[in-house]
């Protein structure tokens, strides 16, 4: 019973408020829930592809990097060939004669990047001296001062920390520690010819003194 006064109250009140009757009003009511759940399933879908398809578009760009790949020792024009304007090749960078793949960091070494000049070279001496001149594109450290070796070792110890070595320059020139180049240095020990130093290793009398045989001859002379 109350439930039928209940349902009565609320036909009523239907009716007055409306103007419907209680069944055009919940066919009215049917009929937007429906509009509804097909707008929502229409949109919800379209904007679940759209981000289904994003995502993929941005697991293409962040898909795992091969693992880095020995090079060996190469030369200079051979790791000029690692800049990044091959796609299908690895993104290569040396310092101090040793390379590392800088692939994970494309976007700052790779093509169009603002490291990008430094890509597929040995550029120790353009870390040192913080420079993006052409010049100083190379491996040479000579002339560096303490503080500009001292920038250089602090690069050196993030590519090792970050990077992957995958193998060394070909050295043209040997460089010690103090950043002298010591190549002229054993060129010109090569060269010494042989005969050169043994007449080096034969005594010779001294230019500002008598020999011992000169000595020698004076005391038989005055013992005579």
């Amino acid at each position: 019973m109350v439930a039928i006064q209940i349902w009565e109250t609320i036909k009523e009140s239907i009716t007055v408020y409306t103007g419907l009757s209680p069944v055009a009003f919940f066919t009215s009511l049917a009929a937007g829930l429906a509009l509804y759940y097909l707008a929502l399933n229409f949109f919800g879908s379209s904007s679940n592809d759209g981000v289904h398809g994003g995502h993929g578009g941005f697991e293409e760009k962040t898909e795992p990097l091969p693992p880095p790949v020995q090079v060996g020792e190469i030369s200079d024009e051979e790791l000029k060939g690692y800049n990044g304007s091959d796609p299908k090749k690895p993104l290569l960078m040396a310092i101090k004669g040793q390379i590392y793949d800088v692939s994970q960091s494309r976007m700052f070494y790779g093509p169009g990047g603002p490291y990008a000049l430094f890509a597929g070279k040995d550029a120790s001496r353009a870390l040192a001296k913080m420079s993006f001149e052409e010049k100083d594109l190379n491996g040479d450290l000579t002339g560096l001062g303490v503080f500009e070796l001292e920038a250089l070792q602090d690069w050196e110890y993030k590519f090792m920390g970050k990077y992957v070595k995958v193998g060394t320059v070909k050295s043209t020139v040997r460089v010690s520690d103090e950043g002298q180049a010591t190549e002229a240095a054993e060129t010109d020990a090569a060269a010494v010819r042989p005969e050169e130093i043994a007449d080096r290793d034969v005594a010779k009398p001294a230019d500002d003194g008598p020999s011992d045989t000169t000595e020698k001859e004076s005391a038989e002379e005055k013992n005579e």
